[in-house]
């Protein structure tokens, strides 16, 4: 089972992971915060701290065209955002 889906890298979670020492990480909707921790800890092989999980349920969203009105839902996702222990640091851009 995948737990990390992809990290977020957004100009806020640049901010917090500088400041904080906090990456944020979309997961698996099924995953725990005992099963994240290990998966973080084996892909990037730091020392985890701390987890905060948050559900983000998806949202309506419809828009007009020619045809009529189009409905959908943008997809459900789980967000981790993961606090490592002081000294450690998480490189995304490494392997490019």
């Amino acid at each position: 089972m995948k737990i990390i889906v992809k990290p977020i890298i957004t100009e806020k979670m640049t901010a917090i992971s500088e400041k904080l020492h906090r990456y944020g990480f979309i997961v698996d909707r099924g995953a725990n915060k005992l099963q994240i921790k290990k998966a973080v800890k084996e892909l990037y092989g730091v020392e985890v701290e701390a987890v905060n999980t948050i559900n983000y349920a998806g949202k309506l969203k419809s828009r007009f065209t020619k045809t009529g009105v189009i409905a959908g839902r943008t997809n459900a996702f789980k967000k981790a955002i993961v606090t490592l222990a002081e000294g450690e640091t998480i490189d995304f851009f490494s392997n490019i």
